[in-house]
């Protein structure tokens, strides 16, 4: 009996450990923003929230600058659940989510706030209720990255000037339609590519956001800015429907309210920050930003780039309808 008792105890004690550990998380998360980037700032908050609402059971490793690939890779990683989360581009997400191209659609909103309202709408929301069957992933919330702009090599007086102009954009459809439209030849590359291609002349212009244009330098090889907030630009954090179906009911409450959190102060901070941006690249030596350039200056764009893509989403014209009413 003493010996049954001794055995029942010592596997009593080598279960404790286990179930302890069966508990813990350590959430992978995928970006293909560097360091600096204040998706990257969030997403180490976001392991700080985890830590103190899971009482230190959850935490985050991020993996930085698309160390882990592209956005493409990584999302089959995350379906494969070799991933556990990522913080994407809506524009990487596209190609699986052709709804989620309406957030893309050119001069949707007339400015940064109005960008914040579209992302944090139930109309948006909707859209992440394909993730799942699309893309093995549950979308959790949206964040952003500013605004839109064109940077180019050469000055450019009117759009005749871009036409057949090297663009690097995000690899998405519904943006290459865009720079299709008006004569450009866009060419899909991933972010950690654009500074090189622009140094040796690969590419002849970019379409960036304020934040990246500061944090990547790419004015260095670009002298002229246009302030067209022709897009904007959103982010989905995302996670492992694979991963997400091991969770307990009350840890994805905790997961869905740490990464809202950070999602919100992400757009908070880009809506705050959005004009000391403009500023400081007003600063840049060299640096020549043209204003104030809107659709007009594209023409009929605008008309004949929601002819096309709302035969394929309907929330192009949802989201129109929208902002409209902002």
């Amino acid at each position: 009996m003493k010996r049954i008792l001794a055995t029942l105890t010592t596997a009593a004690t080598m279960l404790v450990p286990i179930s302890v550990a069966a508990q813990d998380r350590e959430f992978r998360v995928g970006l293909i923003t560097p360091p600096v980037h204040v998706w990257n700032q969030e997403v180490d908050g976001l392991g700080e929230t985890l830590k103190e609402m899971s009482g230190g059971r959850m935490s985050v490793i991020a993996f930085p600058s698309g160390q882990l690939g592209s956005e493409a890779t990584m999302l089959q990683q995350l379906q494969t659940g070799a991933l556990d989360m990522g913080w994407l581009t809506t524009a990487g997400v596209t190609i699986r989510v052709p709804d989620m191209s309406a957030l893309h659609a050119p001069f949707l909103v007339r400015n940064i706030e109005d960008a914040a309202k579209v992302l944090r709408s139930a109309e948006a929301r909707e859209i992440l209720d394909a993730m799942p069957k699309a893309t093995g992933t549950v979308g959790l919330c949206y964040a952003m990255t500013g605004m839109r702009q064109l940077l180019t090599k050469d000055a450019i007086a009117s759009a005749e000037d871009l036409k057949g102009k090297r663009f690097r954009i995000t690899p998405a459809p519904a943006i290459q339609t865009f720079f299709e439209m008006f004569g450009a030849a866009p060419a899909p590359m991933p972010l950690t590519q654009v500074y090189d291609a622009l140094a040796n002349g690969q590419i002849d212009a970019i379409d960036m956001d304020h934040e990246s244009i500061i944090n990547f330098g790419y004015h260095d090889h670009a002298k002229n800015m246009m302030v067209t907030n022709h897009q904007m630009f959103g982010m989905v954090a995302v996670i492992s429907g694979r991963v997400w179906a091991e969770l307990s009911d009350e840890d994805k409450k905790i997961v869905q309210e740490a990464s809202q959190k950070h999602c919100d102060q992400t757009i908070d901070r880009f809506v705050a920050e959005e004009a000391g941006k403009l500023d400081k690249l007003k600063a840049v030596e060299g640096l020549t930003i043209t204003e104030n350039v809107g659709p007009e200056f594209f023409g009929d764009i605008v008309a004949r780039w929601d002819a096309e893509w709302s035969k394929q989403t309907p929330y192009v014209e949802r989201l129109r309808a929208l902002v409209a009413s902002f």
